[in-house]
């Protein structure tokens, strides 16, 4: 009997490990398998390379940051060289060491009060960006030597980058200079710099600094002196040449300093003074910021298909920040690809071994995203107004602007590229005038790059433009359209017609660029317009409707602001006053108005023609 119960007990246990095993092998067989990406197959089986490389992201960023180039501007533009600054350095001490650099460059350096006060201003104020500064030079002066030295231009004109663009190849000034060399559209035309919708040649710092190469040699079989070669490339050499007529024919720099524009007065002194804290900043306690990239750390390779940083960035495990660094000069953060001619794309070295090595599996990875975004293009999705508006919201890109010394609506309006009454909108500004050191909220929706392509919104005569906001009869919301034209009748004031189309008199008076309050009766005034306009049903014919009524309204104030006159203002320039007038270059008002320069003087008239 105690057999039988101990053979059922051993029975019974053997049975339950039986059963444990087979729900052990259960699990095991029920175990979902995990799936990887694509992004993630193609890169398993790339070949790796064991260089190991990496770049510092805080140095990344500070290479593409333009508060130097802010600063250094701002600076510039406004150090009174007449009014001497208190800072330990002694005047004969700092004769000396001018002296040294003149025995060794082809440049006059020579002492005078106006060149010490801008050195002691940047050693008072500018100690850290020079520090910065010079971790940036240690990228980019080997690429300026090496083009200089091809045209025998004196090697220390790299400097002059300093000045110009605080090394940063995306700069772009208020009048639309851009790149380390601030070249203007036409001169880069002229050097043969390439600018389209995808590329800007101007921040190639290469092909920019060839051209400027070019430029210098140039200027200097016209004028023989390298300082006023400097001049001429800040002014214009029109202006060196005004200036050398107006001080008797006098042919050196500082013989004809005064009879130059203001900004060229200060512009050659501030280049000397970045020559000498270079030269003597260890002696001033200026310590360079480490380097982490060299130019001789990278390479380039020719693509053969069109790619977008961002699938760049994911196969080689790289920040997009570097690769915008290393090619400044692509516009959309895009890689074209033309049948015509070769681009390349400059990468680390070791990233350059990882992609040679991998090329077919880039390409087809390149492919396939390419064929799998083109597929939602075929469906119309329906969107409610809350995921709408939730969608519009992501896209936008709200920055902060702190106000600074000098400006006003209309330069900030510029620099952003947005209007002055969007400014006062999004800010809650009842008048143009501005506190210094307020932060301005700047919303923008290009936050998400497009191609060329979609960025052209198709234009609509005005009859299509009435029906498509006439047919509303689905879900409606408001929109302001500034361009309802309103012509004075007796009894009206600028405060009663504000108050009529829920404005304000500032308002008001900028949207027709009004100095005073008083109006002619039977004046024709522009004023803001509330119009119903439908909200489509997808998002397709959304964007496409948004974007021809936009087209509309902005061919419509055009063609009523052509044919008018402009009275320049304090603080104008040629390019704010072509952005007033949609569709209007530079080159228009210039030939309307037989201008040669870009000179402009506060009250002068000019021809808005048609």
């Amino acid at each position: 009997m105690i057999v039988r119960k101990i053979s059922l007990a051993v029975s019974a246990f053997f049975s339950i490990a039986a059963f444990a095993q087979d729900v052990a092998s259960s699990d095991v067989q029920i175990k979902p398998e995990v799936k990887i990406s694509y992004l993630d197959s193609v890169k398993s089986c790339f070949k790796k390379d064991n260089m190991a490389t990496r770049v510092d992201s805080l140095w990344m960023n500070e290479l593409v940051s333009l508060d130097i180039y802010d600063d250094l501007t701002k600076d510039i533009q406004t150090i009174n060289s007449d009014v001497s600054v208190d800072e330990e350095l002694p005047t004969e001490l700092l004769k000396q060491r001018l002296q040294a650099m003149n025995e060794k460059s082809p440049f006059e350096i020579e002492y005078n009060q106006g060149l010490e006060n801008i050195i002691k201003s940047f050693l008072k104020n500018r100690k850290k960006s020079f520090s910065r500064l010079m971790s940036l030079s240690e990228y980019y002066f080997p690429i300026f030597e090496d083009a200089f030295a091809k045209q025998n231009v004196p090697l220390e004109i790299k400097y002059l980058a300093v000045v110009e663009s605080a090394l940063n190849p995306k700069a772009v000034s208020k009048m639309g200079a851009t790149g380390l060399w601030q070249f203007m559209y036409g001169t880069g035309k002229q050097y043969a710099l390439k600018i389209d919708s995808y590329i800007d040649e101007r921040s190639d710092p290469l092909k920019a600094t060839a051209a400027c190469s070019q430029y210098m040699t140039k200027m200097f079989t016209i004028f023989g002196d390298w300082e006023l070669v400097l001049a001429s490339y800040n002014s214009g050499p029109g202006n060196v040449t005004k200036a050398i007529r107006r001080s008797g024919g006098k042919t050196k720099y500082w013989d004809i300093r005064n009879h130059l524009p203001k900004e060229t007065q200060g512009y050659v002194p501030a280049f000397l003074a970045t020559m000498y804290l270079f030269e003597y900043h260890k002696e001033h306690g200026i310590n360079p910021e480490r380097a982490v990239v060299k130019n001789f750390e990278t390479d380039t390779v020719q693509v053969k298909s069109q790619m977008s940083f961002k699938q760049i960035a994911d196969l080689l495990d790289m920040p997009q920040s570097q690769i915008q660094l290393l090619n400044p000069s692509y516009k959309l953060n895009v890689v074209p690809f033309y049948q015509s001619e070769a681009h390349y794309l400059r990468l680390p070295k070791d990233k350059i071994a990882a992609f040679v090595s991998n090329e077919d599996k880039i390409y087809a990875y390149v492919k396939h995203q390419s064929e799998f975004k083109g597929l939602p293009k075929q469906l119309a999705l329906k969107v409610s107004p809350k995921s709408k508006a939730r969608l519009e919201k992501s896209a936008e890109d709200i920055q902060f602007y702190k106000v600074r010394k000098g400006d006003n609506l209309g330069t900030i309006a510029d620099k952003y590229d947005v209007s002055i009454l969007d400014l006062k909108k999004w800010n809650n500004l009842k008048t143009n005038s501005l506190s210094l050191g307020k932060t301005l909220k700047i919303k923008s929706n290009d936050s998400i790059v497009k191609s060329p392509k979609e960025l052209k919104a198709p234009l609509i005569d005005k009859k299509a433009a009435e029906e498509a906001i006439a047919a509303s009869d689905n879900t409606k919301e408001k929109t302001t359209v500034p361009s309802q034209e309103y012509s004075v009748a007796a009894g009206d004031n600028l405060g009663s017609i504000a108050k009529k189309f829920g404005m304000t008199i500032a308002d008001l008076k900028e949207l027709n660029n009004l100095t005073s309050n008083n109006i002619g009766l039977g004046k024709t005034l522009m004023v803001a317009k509330t119009a119903v306009v439908e909200e489509t049903t997808t998002a397709t014919t959304a964007i496409a409707s948004t974007s021809s009524i936009d087209s509309f309204k902005k061919k419509a104030l055009s063609a009523k602001n052509l044919g008018e006159d402009y009275y320049v203002k304090k603080g104008d320039s040629l390019y704010s006053i072509s952005k007033k007038y949609p569709g209007v270059t530079i080159s228009d008002i210039k030939k309307w108005n037989g201008i040669k320069d870009d000179d402009l003087k506060p009250g002068m008239k000019l021809k808005i023609n048609g």
